[in-house]
């Protein structure tokens, strides 16, 4: 029987951990924490093969200068001496061009695709309950211009067989009539689709443990052994792990990870919050972009998850209220019934989204090793790409052939 290591316990290593238990695997996941608060867990919940479009764009570096300077914006690179920031930033530039965006549709939109049918396959899992609904995502805008560009796009959608549908006010009002609701339009992506990341979380946790998956809480790595190009020894804190294969999968820890094998994987981390809002009329069943304000609003029981913000920079657990109250402006915009109050700094989530400089994430086998594969950069869209990261990740060291091609993330890409 296979041994593999998965360094890290997101959605990321614990989707791998799923589908290589399943292939037969002897698993055991290593992670810092207590597999209780990471970024998986706190996220806006979205299912979104309408992300096709990298976050290096074009319009992305002009949008994201002008941002930089409202403190209530939802961009924000964070001024640092910081050599790791600025070779990303500079990596991000070279990208941010419409040939790369062009490029990584495709694979962005099949992997996504993938992802969002093997959850509707683990959604037939018992014990596995995680509140999984597939009636896609409005982006619903105000202004004419974003208008022009969300309905453009949802053209380019289209071509690439995406199921999307350019709605008036007032068609979508009729989606969920008892919900105010000021907007000029909005675009529908019956494509995409929203669950609950708490629920996915600790359920999914559950039934891998229960399937003999090992979870060893509080194992940060330390060290990596390695010897004639492939890796010994995994140094945690609660002890030495040998296997056949090592995964990382650390999110944005991962660079400090890939580091201890002397590789350089690209990836800053982008900070970004959320917080809950009760809603016990259920007055809302189709989550919600809100295009202006770059803020996501997801239904989630009794409650709605608002969330937003993208702050690049270093690490640091500082809870920048101005970009929080920018959310909390923005909601009674779009939902003139919905006012949430700044909420406490003690019920604001805050965590870190892997970013890769390209916006592609990283999967395949890292090629200076033969037994290590990386996992991960997958931005925003950690929680949707994530059964199709561990499924394709099952696939590669399994020898079978992959579900869908891998070239476009290759790890070594930036070597």
């Amino acid at each position: 029987m296979q041994k593999v290591i998965i360094i890290g316990g997101g959605i990321i290593g614990l989707s791998t951990a799923y589908y290589l238990n399943k292939a037969g695997a002897d698993v055991t996941v290593l992670d810092k924490g207590l597999l209780d608060d990471n970024c998986s867990f706190g996220n806006a919940g979205m299912i979104v093969p309408s992300h096709f479009v990298p976050l290096a764009a074009p319009g992305m570096v002009e949008q994201g200068i002008r941002w930089m300077f409202d403190s209530k914006s939802p961009f924000y690179v964070r001024p640092s001496f910081n050599l790791d920031l600025f070779s990303w930033g500079i990596k991000f530039l070279k990208s941010a061009n419409k040939t790369h965006v062009a490029k990584a549709a495709v694979p962005l939109r099949d992997l996504s695709l993938l992802s969002s049918a093997l959850y509707t396959d683990l959604a037939k899992e018992k014990y596995l309950e995680f509140g999984l609904a597939n009636n896609g995502i409005l982006m619903l805008y105000k202004t004419e211009k974003a208008g022009e560009e969300e309905v453009h796009l949802a053209g380019k959608a289209k071509a690439l067989g995406l199921d999307v549908e350019a709605l008036s006010a007032d068609q979508c009002r009729a989606l969920q009539p008892d919900l105010q609701l000021d907007i000029a339009g909005a675009v529908h992506y019956r494509c995409d689709g929203h669950l609950a990341p708490n629920n996915l979380m600790r359920n999914l946790t559950a039934l891998l443990e229960n399937a003999g998956v090992k979870i060893a809480r509080g194992s940060e790595v330390t060290k990596i052994d390695q010897h004639q190009g492939k890796i010994t020894d995994v140094h945690a804190a609660t002890g030495t792990y040998q296997a056949d294969e090592v995964v990382i999968a650390g999110g944005a820890w991962s660079p400090a990870i890939t580091k201890l094998v002397d590789l350089n994987v690209p990836l800053m981390p982008g900070k970004g919050y959320s917080f809950m809002y009760d809603e016990p009329q259920k007055r809302m069943h189709i989550a919600s972009l809100l295009m202006e304000a770059r803020v996501s609003v997801t239904p989630m029981g009794n409650q709605i998850r608002f969330g937003g913000t993208m702050e690049l920079g270093p690490m640091n657990d500082k809870v920048n209220m101005n970009r929080v109250k920018g959310i909390v402006e923005a909601i009674p915009k779009y939902f003139p019934d919905l006012r949430p109050a700044v909420p406490e700094v003690s019920k604001i989530w805050h965590g870190f989204r892997p970013c890769s400089p390209d916006g592609l994430p990283y999967i395949g086998r890292a090629g200076k090793y033969q037994n290590l594969v990386i996992a991960g950069g997958h931005g925003m869209m950690g929680l949707s790409l994530g059964p199709a990261t561990g499924k394709l990740v099952t696939e590669l060291m399994t020898g079978a052939k992959p579900s869908i091609a891998v070239d476009a993330f290759n790890p070594d890409r930036y070597l």
